[in-house]
């Protein structure tokens, strides 16, 4: 009973008669924004059966240009007809009872309520996979924590080559703490302060590294994103407060910038921006102060063109049945998904730890 009694009254003590009303309304669970199918290439998705369906993507040939002079024999060149392919080779599902008795007393449609939790944490984890997976990281495995990215520390491999093989990632397309520090090392990350007065570069300058790289990869200006944490966010703001502002960032779209976490319509650095909580990190995190750079406690960026990666998605199936065993419906569900880098030269990441 929340309601005050004076000392000494004695009327109706247990409070029965004023019993506690129980809201209708049922407060959802915050949801991270899901942000991978608007950095990746959908446009192959065709049709996936079965799990192991495979999508066949054709590379663009090669041109070799020669020199002529007049009289030269031309020689025709021979068009090579390579392609990728596109597994769809991972599978998530859910499952979960609704007994009637429960379902009968309940004021909410809790099998409602469920099936929307189960498909936002099906596209969660998709992202956490897709994110972890461009930047060179594995991510944890189906973690409980909606609001915790836990990174096994399994890097992808690298290639320091032009042509990666398949599913890496160039070597080259990672900037690090020799990027900004000579005599650096490339598995240190960048120490960045707002305005670099203890770090050894800011946030502004990483992107503009980032941006570099993909210039001289001749990567299309138009297209290109970059997908950052919220501290990596807050030391942007820091820097420059006007460059998340959509007050003066002007852009298109001014009205729609929180569709599926973009969080600015303009540019930054030539880069639309995308904020996630799924990006990995390693150790504690991006968060833990290291001036000198960190080799165990940082955090990853993304950035890269639409045409870089490509994603097949699809929930093949949810249904539901009734439990052999009891008085009960099952709902269950399964995303099929496979993604593929195709152009590694097209994808730059960042390692970076904040300075004191």
């Amino acid at each position: 009973m929340a309601f005050s009694t004076a000392a000494g009254y004695g009327n109706l003590p247990n409070g029965n008669f004023s019993p506690i009303i129980y809201s209708k309304k049922v407060q959802n669970a915050f949801r991270k924004t899901s942000i991978c199918e608007d950095i990746t290439n959908s446009d192959y998705f065709g049709e996936i059966a079965n799990f192991g369906d495979t999508v066949r993507i054709i590379k663009e040939p090669e041109i070799t240009v020669k020199e002529y002079s007049r009289g030269t024999v031309v020689t025709p060149q021979d068009l090579d007809d390579e392609d990728f392919t596109l597994v769809i080779d991972k599978a998530n599902y859910f499952a979960f009872k609704i007994d009637d008795i429960e379902e009968a007393h309940s004021h909410v449609n809790f099998e409602s309520l469920a099936s929307d939790r189960a498909g936002y944490r099906l596209r969660d984890q998709y992202d956490q996979d897709v994110l972890g997976y461009l930047t060179g990281f594995k991510q944890s495995a189906m973690h409980g924590s909606p609001n915790t990215v836990r990174v096994v520390g399994d890097k992808a491999g690298t290639d320091p080559v032009s042509t990666a093989a398949a599913n890496g990632l160039l070597a080259t397309m990672l900037v690090a703490r020799d990027s900004f520090v000579g005599g650096g090392a490339s598995t240190d990350s960048i120490s960045t302060h707002p305005d670099n007065s203890t770090g050894e570069a800011t946030p502004l300058q990483v992107l503009n590294r980032m941006a570099r790289l993909l210039d001289q990869q001749n990567v299309d200006r138009d297209g290109r994103w970059v997908v950052i944490d919220p501290v990596f966010a807050e030391q942007l703001n820091d820097e420059n407060s006007k460059l998340l502002s959509n007050d003066f960032a002007g852009g298109q779209n001014a009205g729609d910038v929180l569709r599926n976490g973009r969080v600015v319509s303009g540019m930054v650095r030539g880069f639309r921006v995308y904020l996630s909580n799924n990006l990995p990190s390693v150790g504690t995190g991006p968060a833990t102060v290291d001036t000198n750079g960190s080799a165990v406690h940082y955090g990853a960026i993304v950035g890269g063109h639409d045409s870089a990666v490509a994603t097949a998605s699809q929930i093949e199936k949810v249904e539901t049945y009734r439990d052999n065993d009891s008085f009960a419906d099952i709902v269950r569900g399964m995303h099929l998904y496979g993604r593929k880098v195709l152009r590694p030269e097209a994808l730059v990441r960042a390692h970076y730890n904040i300075a004191a």
